[in-house]
């Protein structure tokens, strides 16, 4: 399957979900649910890429062959008319290699890797991890600098130096150092993504291509309409479609986690994607009522289950 057409300022596309993986009652993943929500996604909410198996997708508690089987599934729903990007990182730089190499042979059109966790590498050794994975495959890679869970940055000299890779080229950046990021696309080609929704125009204003989004799930059409509006020079429109998302922002994101709560924003417009895996667990109901108001006072249509 062909890959969607991408352009050099936003090679993975503008409007990017970090998606979530279904999984039935019993725990198995939902193959045909990871289909329904990556066509929802893509024709109902204006997405132009996927992000399938990052952390958001729960990737710590997926197997390998579990990776490979929702790559496959969602290429096969959309990959001919969105950019596929396969999750391929861990604090085990082998590891990282093969699932990037598992990535390639599912029809992946690109690779997430984020800053190994937990480990705390030196700057050094965060090069040579993004090196090896990068030179492991022919497909184009996003790095993923989330240094709040991660718990190293990714700094400035060390993007400059991985940018000389052809491989490289762009930063989904969870830092909020919109100056840090400046220097960066400044001094280098690399393209940056906000992979923080807080931050989505903020970002567009230094020159960030697009986002990926976790709300993208609930409300991906209203970020790519912001998103045009910025880059057609209507920024008040635009600031307008920002200020309008703030609750579903706060609903999703300052709770209980990305992907415990955009399964329950799922959930309330009616595409259930079923519950997360241990150690996530379901929302609170206290939790399901504060989003449901967020929800409608950002101008999301709950399903008639659940609307006001």
């Amino acid at each position: 399957m062909a890959a969607p057409i991408r352009t050099s300022d936003a090679p993975f596309g503008r409007m990017l979900t970090a998606m979530v993986t279904p999984f039935t009652s019993d725990g198995s993943v939902d193959y045909e649910g990871v289909q329904r929500l990556a066509t929802y996604l893509v024709d109902k909410q204006r997405n132009d890429g996927l992000i399938v198996s990052g952390t958001t997708g729960e990737s710590p508690t997926t197997s390998d062959d579990e990776k490979e089987r929702i790559l496959r599934a969602v290429v096969e729903a959309v990959g001919d008319r969105a950019v596929v990007v396969a999750g391929a990182g861990s604090n085990d730089t082998h590891h990282s290699v093969e699932l990037a190499k598992s990535a390639e042979r599912a029809g992946a059109h690109g690779l997430l890797v984020v800053t190994p966790y937990y480990s705390k590498p030196p700057q050094e050794g965060l090069f040579r991890h993004f090196t090896a994975v990068a030179d492991a495959t022919d497909l184009p890679v996003m790095l993923y600098d989330i240094p709040g869970r991660s718990g190293v940055p990714i700094l400035t000299e060390t993007l400059v130096r991985l940018a000389r890779h052809e491989r490289i080229i762009a930063v989904k950046d969870a830092k909020a150092d919109l100056f840090a990021g400046s220097q960066v696309m400044v001094a280098t080609g690399l393209v940056f993504y906000s992979g923080d929704d807080t931050l989505n125009l903020p970002w567009l204003s230094v020159g960030a291509a697009g986002c990926v989004s976790v709300i993208g799930h609930v409300v991906g059409a209203e970020i790519a309409a912001m998103v045009e509006l910025y880059r057609s020079g209507d920024v008040s429109g635009a600031l307008a479609l920002h200020r309008r998302l703030l609750p579903v922002i706060s609903g999703i994101m300052a709770q209980a986690g990305g992907a415990i709560m955009a399964k329950a924003a799922l959930a309330l417009v009616g595409q259930p994607v079923g519950p997360p895996r241990l150690p996530l667990v379901e929302a609170t109901e206290e939790q399901v009522g504060r989003l449901r108001e967020d929800l409608i006072a950002g101008g999301v249509k709950l399903s008639d289950e659940f609307g006001a």
